[in-house]
């Protein structure tokens, strides 16, 4: 997105694997790692601005991954510090705010990416312009590693496609293209210390997620009980049951974001979910 819109791009890479895409996408290649804080402050000091999308995913040691995250941020800010230019980080909507639908004003919890946002906060008034994105726990589209991919590989190997309860929780969707386009913005012109809500659904029902799979796959769709959802999606089973319902209402008025892409249920039923090397997941 940022190298069809003229921006020159710099990215990370930790392997060849990593710098080969990158160079295959047009974009240069800088080498570090999460780990190397002076790999990101070298690759920060250089750029006009800085896109964070980096996580370590690994929820045996979520606390770790959020200090990971929060040294990266502190590193790159660092070196930003003063300057005005913008800094854009990847925050999640998942448990912003239960039983209510979440809005741009709402404060993390700082035992999860709180931390990270609080950083990100303190950084505004160091002289950094720094945005959050708070990402729908589906960004979906061509090349999706997360999520949804992990619940039909389930679905393939149990032979069910399970929602939890009624299956009346929600989960906001974006398709990744349409969550490029607000990094980009945020990039561009969003002011400091602002939080941004990459939801261009407002709320997905699991059950219906659920059924797209379960009719794609020829298998049956079934509720499970919170205490089995585990048995049949794994970790993910605490998130599926969650009611996570998100507006985006500010930050479209902010700064002018309109999603365009396929909803999420539409592009689920995408043969590109379902081909046979369609199945690396989280």
């Amino acid at each position: 997105m940022g190298i069809r819109d003229r921006h020159k791009v710099v990215g990370l890479a930790r392997s060849e694997a990593s710098a080969r895409a990158l160079e295959a996408a047009g974009a240069e290649v800088h080498r570090g790692s999460l780990d190397d804080p002076e790999s990101l402050r070298a690759g920060a000091a250089k750029a006009d601005g800085v896109i964070h999308l980096a996580f370590i995913h690994d929820f045996s040691r979520f606390a770790d991954s959020i200090r990971a995250d929060t040294r990266a941020i502190e590193a790159m800010g660092a070196v930003l510090e003063g300057s005005q230019r913008p800094l854009v980080i990847a925050a999640g909507l998942l448990g912003l705010a239960p039983g209510r639908i979440a809005v741009e004003t709402d404060v993390a919890a700082p035992a999860g990416r709180g931390a990270s946002e609080a950083t990100m906060l303190a950084l505004a008034e160091r002289g950094v312009r720094t945005s959050i994105v708070r990402l729908s726990p589906t960004v979906h589209g061509k090349g999706d590693h997360g999520f949804v991919p992990h619940l039909i590989a389930s679905a393939r190997q149990k032979g069910v496609s399970v929602y939890i309860g009624d299956g009346a929780s929600r989960w906001p969707a974006v398709h990744r293209s349409d969550a490029a386009r607000l990094f980009r913005l945020a990039l561009e012109r969003a002011p400091a210390g602002s939080r941004l809500h990459a939801a261009a659904e407002e709320g997905v029902p699991t059950r219906d997620i659920a059924n797209v799979i379960g009719r794609r796959l020829g298998v049956p769709v079934a509720s499970k009980r919170p205490e089995e959802a585990g048995d049949f999606v794994g970790f993910l089973g605490h998130f599926f049951a969650l009611d996570a319902p998100a507006s985006s209402t500010l930050t479209r008025e902010q700064l002018g974001w309109r999603p365009v892409e396929p909803g999420l249920l539409a592009d689920l039923d995408d043969e590109h979910y379902f081909a046979p090397d369609a199945g690396t997941v989280l």
